[in-house]
């Protein structure tokens, strides 16, 4: 696997800016949600790497040209858990290990993932109340962490 820099400050700095619309480079999936591919967005505009392997990596060239780890939930967790190539690699974190630029994957059945929030802000000890995060499908920025309505919640760390 080669590491590269991820720019915590940048993905915060993305998610920020790009919370509340959609960047013109990206199809906006709102009506199919939008979720994933702006955690997607947020990795790459901290790395300004891709993986291009077919299927199994995490690129996005264009609607129709893109991996399904840029648009699903499940598919952008398994790489990040499993990814042995090329770009970010994730670390399952304890609550207290979150850091802004990290990700947050939620569950409401307790099954599957559902939701990719990015965290934005941690607080100076971390908390649901205090964990601060921006995601799409139902735009938010600084959103408290526990806002969410879900049976089980993985924080991640990117390496």
């Amino acid at each position: 696997m080669r590491k590269t820099y991820y720019d915590q400050e940048g993905a915060v700095s993305y998610a920020h800016k790009w919370a509340y619309r959609h960047s013109p480079q990206y199809y906006n999936f709102d009506r199919l949600e939008d979720c994933t591919n702006f955690t997607s967005q947020v990795l790459y505009a901290a790395s300004e790497v891709m993986n291009p392997k077919p299927t199994f990596g995490r690129y996005y060239h264009s609607l129709n040209n893109r991996a399904p780890a840029c648009t699903g939930v499940e598919f952008l967790y398994k790489f990040l858990a499993k990814n042995l190539g090329i770009g970010r690699v994730l670390v399952d974190a304890d609550f207290s290990q979150v850091e802004p630029g990290g990700l947050v994957y939620l569950s409401f059945d307790g099954i599957a993932f559902s939701h990719s929030p990015t965290i934005v802000s941690a607080g100076a000890a971390p908390s649901p109340s205090s964990t601060l995060v921006a995601a799409h499908t139902l735009d938010t920025d600084n959103g408290p962490l526990n806002t969410y309505q879900c049976v089980s919640i993985t924080y991640v760390n990117t390496c």
